[in-house]
């Protein structure tokens, strides 16, 4: 026999018997029970339930009955008692038990900010900076769930981390999967995550606390990036580099939304409890999105089928809501939500002065002089619902079905006392609502090729009743946007670290505007619709130093048989350990833009409408945009700065909104706005600090108006946003924060020739348009969060906020109008911000 075979034969013999002493080693308890009962002539007594699934180590064959039994009191969950020499009982001695563990990466890079709970349980918690967590009185045969984003979901039995003097070691896997990572896993507060192409992720469960805040609002919790502003505080309003709000994509599951607050502006639309993150991107924006210059908001909703009932419901001085998670079957899970406001029945002071804020200067608070002894009143309320239908075919094939309405009503009523002493009492209305389907099929067709399907329906509508009672006149006011849209992406992993992206999106967009006068008769009514191919493709690298992604979007607008060709580009470079460099460029374009009327109109409350792009009046806006910076990261310390210059042509003077000579004048033109970010940010495991910091100069050019270069009226300067957090218990957190800003831009009357006049009618005499700015504009909020538990299932929380705690007058907006009293004079219009504006919120999610 050669030595060969011999040696073959040893290690196969030696390795049999390791494989055979490994299995004798150990032995289930079920089993052990038995031999012991018949080598040492004694009975145990027990239940099987007890004792069933437990493995021990096999006894050493010369060990005494007594230490084998102090051995299994010691190694296992059970309590072995002598009643006598003879008899042995065995029963269960702990149902709960505290567990611990430390989450690193495969490099042992702790985990900070990972999710840890209880599955079926709303028990859990959040990683700290070294990646460690602990969990008490956990049911022994609980089940833990770990989730991090960019990282495989573990699962694992509560009593494999039975604490102990060590936390055991939990080495979580990188997910294989299309998504950028995450480079800052704690931004801001927790819950906010900048990724690693430039975008910030808002996480909704995993949410912090926000100065001034008493829930996750996600419209209010961007503004606290670097470069997101609300000029008048409003998130129906939000300027992202010097952008107007209408140049913002707003997506919630892939449905476009033509409606984002509640309130007009002071509370967003979308109800945080079902929105599982939110993704915002000011630059280097995938090709797969356009038809937003400024910036793209993407809201995705809970996306997964579980097997538990779980929800919450709460409610502030505002409104109330719940949401419920409801396992239909283990493929079938059906999610709703339902918000409503209660403020036609509750006048709160919280209402009052959002009322007060928002109403201010309109129909609602203003009226003719010659009426007499006017009595008015008014009923406004909100809602908004959300349902979406999950079915996981199998592993491969996940379909989605989702619907989401949103509603704003107010009602006004005026009764008054004419010249022969009768009362007349008239009601107008204001309503505005926004109503999407959408669908989506995503299919996994192999190890490395991927293709979604999705399609949407989305319909927004502003309608007005307007009764003057001066005139005996009727205003009917509608405006309707209705869009489809359908979109095929396909991804191919080329390998691990190459991904190619392509795709084709149609979408056809449908806008309606129609007035109609009573007295004098007078009607008119406008549609347009605009029909859009665009195909995209883009290709994506990304390494552990390296992540570059370049694309291009191709669009066909087939009225105007027009094609307009965009490239993108967003490199994130890790230069050193701790240092990255960036650089972001993207062209986009839109063809649906809001105008701005002006008092009269809709009440003088909601004087926005969309229309669609002629390409004569109104032509397509169409942006380039690019920006480079670097970013330094070390132990949870952040500084971020980033330079940035974009342009955009095709505004129009009614898109702006201008109080001057120029906001009844047709002209094309277009702003340029530069700056610079800085963001400071400092976490740790108890608190987190930031500072942030913009400079920007944003300039019109209207080459047929004279100026032809002035101020934009989005134009900030300077502005200041700082913030700290400390979790003074681990249930109890405090949150304080102000922000400054320049005063915007505005336009005066000419100092001693206020006003001119053009046949019968008064005008203000503006001078050089914004040539002027407003006072700075300074706010200081807070917000405490307490959490306790009512029992094992139920998590409940009282929030108190604050907005404005030192009540500091800031005015938002200003213009003039003829003195009534003096028509040679002008009289300035200011509206102010909110004043001290408490809120409190109470919930409770299962």
């Amino acid at each position: 026999m050669s030595l060969n075979k011999v040696l073959c034969i040893l290690g196969c013999f030696v390795l049999s018997f390791a494989t055979n002493a490994q299995t004798e080693a150990q032995i289930a308890l079920a089993d052990l029970i038995p031999e012991l009962e018949a080598k040492f002539d004694v009975k145990f007594s027990y239940t099987s339930e007890a004792v069933n699934h437990i493995v021990v180590e096999r006894p050493n064959d010369e060990a005494s009955l007594t230490t084998i039994i102090s051995d299994l009191n010691a190694t296992t969950l059970l309590h072995f008692k002598f009643l006598t020499e003879r008899y042995i009982t065995i029963s269960t001695i702990e149902k709960t038990i505290n567990i611990c563990g430390v989450l690193k990466t495969v490099d042992t890079i702790p985990l900070y900010g990972a999710s840890v709970y209880v599955s079926g349980y709303t028990k859990g918690v959040v990683t700290d900076e070294n990646g460690k967590f602990t969990l008490n009185d956990v049911e022994v045969d609980a089940t833990i769930t770990i989730s991090y984003i960019g990282f495989e979901t573990k699962m694992l039995e509560a009593l494999s981390l039975r604490g102990q003097k060590d936390c055991f070691i939990i080495t979580m896997t990188a997910k294989s999967e299309v998504l950028d990572e995450i480079v800052i896993s704690k931004f801001l507060t927790t819950g906010l995550q900048q990724r690693v192409d430039g975008s910030t992720q808002l996480n909704t469960e995993q949410f912090g606390i926000l100065p001034g805040l008493t829930e996750p609002d996600v419209l209010q919790s961007i503004q606290a990036l670097p470069g997101v502003e609300s000029l008048n505080e409003s998130i129906a309003n939000i300027n992202v580099r010097g952008g107007t709000n209408d140049q913002n994509l707003m997506l919630w599951d892939g449905i476009k939304m033509y409606h984002s607050g509640h309130f007009f502006g002071l509370i967003s639309a979308y109800n945080p409890y079902l929105t599982e993150k939110v993704i915002v991107t000011k630059n280097g924006t995938s090709s797969a999105f356009s038809d937003g210059v400024s910036s793209t908001v993407n809201m995705f909703t809970k996306d997964e089928v579980n097997e538990t009932f779980s929800g919450g419901f709460g409610a502030n001085l505002i409104h109330a809501d719940a949401f419920f998670e409801v396992p239909i079957s283990k493929k079938i899970a059906l999610h709703v939500s339902g918000r409503r406001s209660f403020t036609d029945v509750f006048n709160s002071p919280t209402y009052e002065n959002y009322f007060e804020r928002s109403f201010q200067d309109s129909e609602l608070t203003t009226n003719g002089e010659d009426i007499n002894e006017v009595a008015t009143a008014s009923d406004f309320y909100f809602y908004d619902y959300t349902a979406k239908l999950l079915y996981d075919l199998n592993e491969k094939h996940q379909f989605r079905a989702q619907v989401i309405g949103i509603n704003n009503n107010l009602d006004y009523e005026e009764s008054y006392t004419n010249n022969s002493n009768e009362t007349e009492s008239k009601t107008s209305n204001l309503k505005q609502t926004n109503l999407g389907f959408g669908g989506d099929w995503e299919a996994q067709w192999g190890a490395r090729f991927q293709t979604h399907l999705s399609a949407y329906y989305s319909k927004y509508n502003v309608d007005a009743i307007d009764y003057r009672v001066e005139t005996d006149q009727e205003l009917i006011q509608a405006n309707e946007v209705l869009e489809t849209g359908i979109k095929l992406k396909a991804n191919y992993k080329i390998h691990d670290n190459l991904n190619v992206l392509n795709g084709y999106q149609f979408t056809e967009v449908g806008i309606l505007n129609a007035t109609t006068v009573s007295n004098p008769v007078y009607s008119r009514t406008k549609k347009d619709v605009l029909l859009n191919h665009a195909f995209f493709s883009e290709i994506e690298f990304k390494n552990k130093t390296l992540f570059v992604r370049g694309g291009v979007r191709a669009n066909y607008f087939q009225k105007f048989s027009k094609l307009i060709i965009e490239p993108r580009l967003n490199l994130h470079y890790q230069l050193f350990n701790n240092f990255a460099i960036k650089f972001l460029g993207e062209f986009k374009n839109q063809s649906a833009t809001q105008i701005i009327d002006f008092q009269d109109d809709f009440l003088g409350v909601e004087n926005r409408r969309w229309i669609l792009a002629d390409e004569q009046t109104i032509p397509i806006s169409e942006s380039k945009q690019g920006s480079f910076g670097f970013q330094y990261n070390k132990y949870n310390f952040v500084v971020d700065i980033e330079g940035f210059y974009k342009t955009v042509e095709g505004i129009t003077v009614s898109n702006q909104g201008f109080y001057n000579n120029f906001q009844f004048i047709n002209a094309i033109g277009n702003y340029t706005v530069k700056g610079v970010e800085f963001l400071v940010n400092k976490t740790a495991h108890k608190y987190s600090t930031w500072l942030s910091y913009t400079y920007s100069v944003n300039d019109y050019g209207f080459k047929t108006l004279e100026p032809s270069v002035f101020p934009n009226n989005a134009d900030l300067r300077h502005s200041v946003s700082l913030a700290f957090n400390y979790d003074i218990l681990p249930n109890f957190k405090a949150s304080i924060g102000g922000i400054w800003r320049s005063g915007q831009p505005f336009t005066k009357p000419v100092e001693g020739n206020e006003t001119v006049q053009s046949g019968n009618s008064t005008f203000v005499n503006y001078d050089s348009p914004n040539s002027e700015n407003l006072e700075d504009f300074m706010r200081l909020d807070a917000s405490l969060n307490y959490s306790f538990k009512l029992n094992d299932n139920v998590q409940t929380s009282i929030k108190v906020g604050v907005i404005n705690v030192l009540d500091r007058k800031n005015t938002i907006n200003t213009y003039y109008k003829v003195d009534p009293n003096d028509s040679n004079s002008a009289i300035r219009i200011k509206k102010e911000s909110l004043g001290f504006t408490p809120n409190i919120s109470f919930r409770c999610n299962f």
